[in-house]
Parts: structure tokens; C-alpha cells; sequence
């Protein structure tokens, strides 16, 4: 018995040693894991190096693509790279035979370790391309005419009926596999013989419907029998068709919703059969969903249930005969390119507010997205009617003035008597407060009669960021709550009012701190995608304001349409992807272009639209007038023009652009230049009012000449000072305020801004209660009640972009080459207000951390970094003599390397490694 113990041990220590060797954690592309219905025939691959003592780095690597599993890893036939001496584990490009639509292709990856080791072979892994091109469907748009059914809504708008669906057909042989796919011009829900196809929402989501309609792919192969079958459609208007934003959208006159289905069967004896969306299909309005808007709600009259409408025994003989559009070559059918919405969270912490009459109001006690799932006990015949607030009056009535047009209301129509259960299916809704009225009057309302189903795009976390201060924790909950409140298929600027839609000011000064917490890689190069596509409608290189453009806009604004730029760079820094950059570089250019367009008298000076620095607090002008800000917009205009030339130079030099390097870094010099003689004297701004962001561009876009941003940072820190060590920023001066602090030396006063409790702050509206970012510094008051203005949304992520410097600086991690391949450690502790911070990122090489502690005179930082990296590791305190590293002196040390020491601080080079240095204050 010993004996086979000990065999046993020795077996079980080899089979670990061997996993743990080999890569790990393969992904394609931007970070797909093993897809179908993939959308990129020419993928890269991506592994991480396991977290093990003999793995430092890689010198090699190989990668071989097959289209069978039985193939590898000797006899790959469609791609072999063969042994490839560089130390790349992110992003290697595909270089081998054409795909498919369709096509399975399996790989598998290994790498060579610092010593020349060859790794064993990583696990399988697969993706499956969906169907790339139109000629790839044999399916016909379907759905009944629903303009002949629609009602008048909101403003006189028409709104659709929703559809009901469905074919019923056969199968004469035993299924070997299935695949389902399926889109609309709405969004869909889709069962096969009565079960659901996927827990996905509000799908295919929302792209510029004139250019492109996403598709999904799914497997079906176990929702299918043998002999008869159903696949049933719930449909609604969604995005496509319905109501879109305040003004005449572009998706008004669109055709009723359809939708556009093939299901591809392979049976066990290889012959194969497909069932497409076509004039078969029967179709009917008279189902229990009555309407559904994504501003105004979602109506259920439980007495138009079909029983087993959507099962293969159903007769639909009674319905109506659809109508189809065949398929158009100008809009592209595309497989999706990044991760549907999904619901991602219960919120169950429910209390009562107040009770009244037959009403009663629920705080879920969290600002959140998504619908309600409600339990409550009504008669026949009654309507229960569900309203939606962010916050309450004092008086704990809802305030909705700031919904504007958005009725946000959802009606269940009870059918018998009894505990009805309901989720609304094709709409959304942005609220921390519920009121229920209508429900039964015998009954008691209760906390459980209300559940909050929280619903975002699916991602994964990719950061975390925890401090010794409560504030700064809620800070940071506040961030990433709004963080994913507005990442609904594309960023949201709100999720609540009759907007939602995609402001591209707002995502630029976001993107940066959603990279770090969210793993949102491939939704920030979806929704680049759909700025292309929108950009390219107009010759002279416009980026519309907001994406998808159903506003039709007409003119780019400065500080807006520089996310086709400055997006780009910060995804491939923040990811190491140059395919963002290749995909993304004509569209940058396009809009440099734009700016020179619009010079015209003053050379380098455009004259242009501008929201200029939005929602700058204690702005000169009163309401509307004063949203802009008075940083002059000719002045934001010149800023961006430059700081966009610039990085468009940076993006050519990466992509090897020789010529376009010089030609605009040249234009940049100029547009700076022609920056500084035209709105600053001697370093001072010459405009009518000094404001904080007037400098704040000119010094972070690097528009000064040295000596004079010496002078210029001086005038900011006197406007700094006017302010009583507050902000004094909106959207375009907030987010580069502690950059440029930073970058002065001005750490503790950047502390002081942070940490001020009253108004303009980030902590003003915790003490307000807030629990997301809102749109204004001053959204809501204790004292004085809401902002009067009705654009005032409690839950808006531009303010968050603070988010960034709390990671990397408080706790000090950050990418010092793009994609963490050389990582930064130099945490800025600041002991009035902390005595401690830690954070963490998933990097694509692995896991990185910094952690530090102050107790006992004592300063502790704990360091995490993965293989295949280096990190510059500056310790903010002592000297190299008393530095302890992992219980022994830094001599003793042999991973570190010593980069610099003085009496302020200590600076290291580390190998991949886990350290713990303390050091006394």
C-alpha cells in the first residue's frame, strides 16, 4: 500500500509539472476564448507563460493551426510558424491558408523558455467562423408588416407591434451538429421547440444599421429531435426601429422589424439540411408583449399568452403569412465582434421605502442598469404598473425630471388571480428606485416582491483597485458601477433619459480607466468599427459626436471626434494590439484632415464646432449657455488639432510610416506653435477668463515651448489656488489634471483635490449618496435638491476618467511599453490621507500587483510580476542600505538590478518574480 502511495505521488507531481509548463490562458484576437460564429478570418493568438520559478521569459515559440484536432501539433495543415526566436506571446498574426465561412480550426501553442527549454504543447484550442459574407445566407429578412399595427407613442412617434414568429419543420435523420444563425432589424429572442437558444439580451445590439447588421452564431445541436421541430421569434423594434434619441433619428422610416434566420443541420449519416427565414413563416401581433420601447417600457398583457406557441406540436394554422425583403448588398451581414449583453447581477438587498394606498416605492440601493424581476400577488383584469427613478424628491416621490421624454414604465396586465412573476424582455432601464402600483390592495407589500437584474456587456474584470480610505473605495465602486451601466452594446453616455446614446467625447476621456477594469478590448474595437463606418459617410474625414450617428450630425466637434485617435492608442497601450492601430490609421488621418479642412483665415487655427470643456463648474454664463464651459472653443480646436497630428505621427512610426511620421509631427509643431502665439502671452492665457483647462492642454499636449510651460505651469497652479484647491474642469480638463499635476511634481496637491468633501469634487457626490458618477459636479444636493436642468443623469462614467491615476499612481501600477511588456511600479503614498493602497490588473502576460503598507514607521510594498516582462520598480522611500527584499538584504537579491538610488527614493529593474520590500520612512 506504501509503495502505490508513493507511485501515486511521484504520477501525480508529473502530470502538475507538466501542465504547469506548458502556456496557458490562449486567447484569439481581442481575447476570444475558444468562439463560434468568430468574425475574423486572419486572427492572432495569444498565450500566457505559466507562473513558475524556471519560466522567466521566452526566446521561441511555435504555433501550428490544423483543421482537425487529430492533426496536431506534427501534421498541422493549415498553418505551421515553426520555431520563431522572439519572445511575442500577444497578437501573433495567422499566417497561413485562407478560412471560411464555417470553418472549425483548432491550434495549439508552445514556447521555448530564457534556456532554450521547449515548453509542452498547450491544450487544444478552436474557433469557428461564423458566416462572413452575404452570399453566405440563403435566408430571407421575415416578418410581418407591423406599420399597418403600430400606434402612436411618444411625440406622435409610431410605434411596432411585436412579432410573434415561427416555422415548424422536420428531421428525417439522427442530428450530428447544428448551428443557428440568426439577426434582425430589432432585437430578437429565440427558442427551438420551446427551449431558449442563449441567455443573451437586446440582441444583435447596435451598430450603424445603413453599413452593417451583426450576426450571432449558436449551437443547437441538443435543442433539436428527430421528427418535428420548432424555431420561434419573439421580435421587437429595439434600436432599428424604434424611438432613438430626442430628435428625427435616422431609423425612423425604416421598414417594420425582421428577422433574418438559417439553421444548418448535419445529420450522423453526413447529408445535411437547412431551414431559412422565408415566406413559410407564420407571424402574429396578438402576443403578450404589446409594446416595447427602450425609453419608454415594456407592456405585458397576460391575457394574449399563447400556450406552446413556441413548441413543434403548435398549430399555427390561424396566423398570418409573413412578408420578406430579400438580402441587400449594401448593408453588410457581419458575425458580432465582441461579447452580447447578458444579465450579470441579482440585486436582492431590497427595502421599502414607503407604502401608500394601493402603491408602494423599493430602493434597490444601488444605482444599477437593467430590469426589474417582480413577484406580486394581483387580481384578474388589474394592470400593475412599474415605474423607475434614480433618486427621490423629499417628499420619497420620484424625481424623473431628467428621464425628459422617457416614460421608463412597464405594465403587466394580470390574467387570473394570483402571484404573477415578471421581467420585462425588450427594454432597459436606468434606476435605483421602484415603484409598484396596481397589485393586489388585500396584499402586504414585502422587500422580496422586487429584485434588480443588472445588465451589461459581457466582460470580464480585468482590475481591482482597494484603499485604507472609504471614500476613495466608493470612489472606485461609483466608477465601475457607472463603468457598466453604460457599456449596453456600445458606451452609453447614460443609461436612463431619452439619449443612451454613443458620445464619443465621453468614451475618449473613459477609455483608459475602463481598460484597466474591464477586460473591454474587443468592445472598444467593435464600437471603433462602427465610428469607422460612420466616419467614411463623409469625404472631408467627420466624426460624427455620436456613434452610431442616427442624429445624422453635420459637423465634428474638437475633444469629441478625437476618439477615432486618441481610442486607438490607448487600446494598443494599454494591450500591446497593433491591429487596433492598422485597422483604425486611415480613419485617423481622415480626421486630421478634417481639422485642416476647417483652417481658414488664421493658418493652423480651424474654426469648427466644439462642446468645448463640458459641464465646467461655476461657469460664467447662467443654464444652457454656460454647459460649454469658457475655455474659448477656437482654443480647444487648436489644442486637439495638435495633440491628434501628434499621436497620429506616434501611430505611423509604430506602423513603420516613415514618410507620415515627419509629415505629422511637422504639423503638429506648426498647430502648436500657432496654439501658443494665439492664446497665451509669456505663458498666460490672454482669454477674458482664466480657467484651469486652458492650461491643462497646453501643457499636456506638450504645445509649449519649455521655457514658457515652466511659466504656464505656474498661471495653472494660481488658478488652482482661486479655486481653493478644487477643480475647476469638465469633461476635456478633468481627465488630464492629475496627469499633468503628476508630471509637475504636484503629487500632495493632487491629494488635496482629490480628497476635498465639498463642491466641485469626486467625494461631494458620495456625500450626496451617490453610487454611480454623474453627469454634473453638481447633479444633486443635500441641501438644495436636484440641478433645474433636465439633462442631469445620476449615472454617467465621463467624471470616473479619475480612475486612471488612483491605479497607477496611488497604487502605482502602470504600462511602461504598450501591453505591460515593461511594467511600472511607483506608488505615491500620501500618509495625511492613506496608509495604504493595492491594485492588480490581468495583463496580457498575466497577473500584475502592487500592494503597499504603512504601519510601524514602516513602509511594505508587495510586487507581482508575470513572466515574459520586466518592471522599472521605484520604491518612494529609504535607502538601498536598509532595503529589505523578500526577508534578505537587496544585495543578496540576484533577480533585481539596481537603476538608481538617492534619499527620496529607490528605483530597480526586476525580473518576473514575486517580491516584498520594506524600508523604514
Amino acid at each position: 500500500m506504501l509503495f502505490c502511495c508513493i507511485v501515486s505521488f511521484f504520477v501525480c507531481v508529473s502530470c502538475n509539472q507538466e501542465e504547469i509548463k506548458r502556456p496557458q490562458f490562449l486567447k484569439l484576437s481581442e481575447g476570444f476564448k475558444n468562439p463560434i460564429g468568430f468574425y475574423n478570418a486572419n486572427p492572432t493568438f495569444s498565450w500566457e507563460l505559466p507562473i513558475y520559478e524556471q519560466i522567466k521569459a521566452q526566446s521561441a515559440y511555435q504555433v501550428v493551426v490544423a483543421s482537425s484536432k487529430e492533426l496536431l501539433p506534427n501534421n498541422a495543415d493549415l498553418w505551421n510558424s515553426k520555431k520563431r526566436k522572439s519572445t511575442q506571446s500577444t497578437f501573433v498574426k495567422y499566417q497561413g491558408k485562407a478560412l471560411e465561412s464555417r470553418q472549425k480550426v483548432y491550434w495549439q501553442v508552445r514556447y521555448w523558455n530564457q534556456d532554450k527549454n521547449a515548453s509542452e504543447w498547450s491544450e487544444i484550442n478552436s474557433f469557428e467562423l461564423g458566416l462572413l459574407n452575404n452570399t453566405d445566407w440563403q435566408a430571407k429578412w421575415t416578418g410581418l408588416d407591423t406599420s399597418k399595427d403600430s400606434i402612436k407613442g411618444v411625440r406622435n412617434f409610431l410605434m411596432h407591434r411585436p412579432q410573434y414568429l415561427r416555422k415548424g419543420f422536420e428531421l428525417s435523420s439522427d442530428i450530428a451538429s447544428a448551428r443557428l444563425y440568426i439577426t434582425a432589424k430589432g432585437v430578437f429572442d429565440v427558442h427551438l421547440n420551446g427551449k431558449d437558444v442563449s441567455d443573451d439580451v437586446m440582441t444583435p445590439g447596435w451598430t450603424p444599421y445603413n453599413h452593417r447588421i451583426e450576426t450571432l452564431t449558436y449551437d443547437v445541436t441538443e435543442l433539436l429531435e428527430t421528427g418535428k421541430n420548432a424555431i420561434a421569434v419573439e421580435l421587437a423594434s429595439g434600436w432599428h426601429s424604434g424611438r432613438i434619441s430626442r430628435l428625427t433619428a435616422l431609423y425612423d422610416n425604416f421598414s417594420s422589424p425582421k428577422i433574418l434566420c438559417q439553421l444548418e443541420v448535419v445529420m450522423k449519416d453526413g447529408s445535411k439540411q437547412t431551414i431559412i427565414s422565408d415566406e413559410s413563416w407564420k407571424g402574429t401581433t396578438k402576443g403578450p408583449i404589446r409594446l416595447a420601447g427602450i425609453y419608454d417600457g415594456e407592456v405585458y398583457d397576460a391575457n394574449f399568452e399563447i400556450q406552446n406557441w413556441n413548441a413543434a406540436t403548435f398549430d399555427d394554422s390561424n396566423w398570418e403569412l409573413v412578408e420578406v425583403e430579400s438580402i441587400s448588398s449594401e448593408v453588410k451581414l457581419a458575425p458580432k465582434r465582441h461579447q452580447t449583453v447578458k444579465n450579470q447581477l441579482v440585486l436582492k438587498d431590497v427595502e421599502i421605502v414607503s407604502v401608500k394606498e394601493n402603491s408602494a416605492v423599493f430602493n434597490l440601493k444601488q444605482n444599477m442598469v437593467g430590469v426589474p424581476k417582480v413577484k406580486v400577488q394581483m387580481k384578474k383584469g388589474d394592470t400593475l404598473k412599474i415605474r423607475f427613478s434614480e433618486m427621490l424628491l423629499k417628499d420619497n416621490t420620484f424625481y424623473t425630471k431628467n428621464y425628459r421624454s422617457a416614460k421608463s414604465t412597464d405594465y403587466y396586465i394580470a390574467a387570473k388571480n394570483g402571484v404573477i412573476e415578471y421581467t420585462p424582455k425588450f427594454t432597459f432601464h436606468g434606476f435605483q428606485f421602484l415603484e409598484l402600483s396596481g397589485y393586489d390592495k388585500n396584499a402586504k407589500p414585502d422587500a422580496s416582491w422586487v429584485q434588480g437584474i443588472a445588465q451589461h456587456s459581457d466582460f470580464e474584470k480585468n482590475g481591482t483597485f482597494t484603499s485604507s480610505h472609504d471614500k476613495l473605495n466608493q470612489l472606485q465602486s461609483n466608477i465601475t458601477w457607472g463603468l457598466r451601466d453604460n457599456f449596453f452594446d456600445i458606451p452609453t453616455d447614460c443609461p436612463q433619459r431619452d439619449e443612451r446614446l454613443g458620445w464619443t467625447g465621453d468614451a475618449q476621456v473613459i477609455a483608459p480607466t475602463s481598460l484597466f477594469n474591464y477586460d473591454v478590448h474587443a468592445f472598444w474595437t467593435a464600437w471603433l468599427q462602427s465610428l469607422r463606418e460612420n466616419q467614411f459617410e463623409h469625404k472631408d474625414g467627420m466624426v460624427p459626436f455620436i456613434v452610431p450617428d442616427v442624429l445624422q450630425t453635420k459637423s465634428g466637434s474638437s475633444g469629441w471626434g478625437d476618439a477615432a485617435v486618441i481610442i486607438p492608442w490607448d487600446i494598443y497601450n494599454a494591450t500591446g494590439d497593433i491591429t487596433v492601430l492598422e485597422e483604425s490609421y486611415e480613419s485617423t488621418k481622415n480626421w486630421v484632415g478634417y481639422y485642416q479642412s476647417k483652417v481658414k483665415k488664421e493658418p493652423y487655427l480651424p474654426k469648427m464646432h466644439s462642446f468645448s470643456d463640458w459641464l465646467q463648474p461655476y461657469p460664467s454664463k447662467p443654464g444652457k449657455l454656460g454647459n460649454r464651459g469658457d475655455t474659448p472653443k477656437d482654443l480647444i480646436h487648436a489644442a486637439f488639432f495638435a495633440h491628434s497630428a501628434h499621436l497620429v505621427s506616434k501611430i505611423a512610426n509604430v506602423l513603420g510610416k516613415k514618410d507620415d511620421v515627419k509629415k505629422y509631427k511637422d504639423l503638429y509643431e506648426s498647430v502648436a506653435n500657432a496654439f501658443e502665439n494665439a492664446f497665451f502671452e509669456d505663458g498666460k492665457f490672454t482669454g477674458e477668463k482664466q480657467t484651469q483647462t486652458s492650461y491643462l492642454l497646453g501643457i499636456y499636449f506638450d504645445l509649449f515651448k519649455p521655457e514658457t510651460k515652466l511659466k504656464a505651469q505656474k498661471y495653472l497652479l494660481e488658478e488652482i489656488k482661486n479655486t481653493d484647491y478644487h477643480l475647476g474642469t469638465g469633461f476635456l480638463g478633468t481627465p488630464i489634471l492629475p496627469k499633468v499635476l503628476d508630471d509637475m511634481g504636484e503629487i500632495d496637491l493632487m491629494y488635496k483635490i482629490l480628497f476635498k468633501e465639498t463642491y466641485p469634487s469626486w467625494f461631494y457626490s458620495i456625500n450626496q449618496g451617490a453610487t454611480t458618477m454623474w453627469e454634473r459636479w453638481n447633479s444633486y444636493s443635500k441641501a438644495d435638491g436636484y440641478n433645474p436642468q433636465p439633462m442631469n443623469s445620476l449615472n454617467h462614467y465621463a467624471y470616473g476618467a479619475i480612475g486612471q491615476w488612483m491605479y497607477e499612481r496611488i497604487a502605482g501600477l502602470s504600462s511602461l511599453e504598450p501591453g505591460y511588456k515593461k511594467i511600472r511600479i511607483t506608488p505615491l503614498p500620501n500618509t495625511e490621507f492613506l496608509t495604504s493602497a493595492s491594485v492588480s490588473v490581468k495583463t496580457p502576460y498575466g497577473k500584475a500587483s502592487s500592494s503597499w503598507k504603512i504601519e510601524n514607521s514602516t513602509f511594505n510594498l508587495e510586487v507581482v510580476i508575470p513572466p515574459n516582462t520586466t518592471a522599472e520598480i521605484q520604491i518612494p522611500y529609504g535607502i538601498q542600505d536598509d532595503l529589505i527584499v523578500n526577508g534578505s538584504t537587496f544585495k543578496e537579491t540576484s533577480n533585481l538590478k539596481l537603476i538608481s538610488s538617492d534619499s527620496d527614493s529607490i528605483k530597480i529593474l526586476a525580473e518576473p518574480g514575486t517580491y516584498n520590500f520594506q524600508t523604514k520612512l
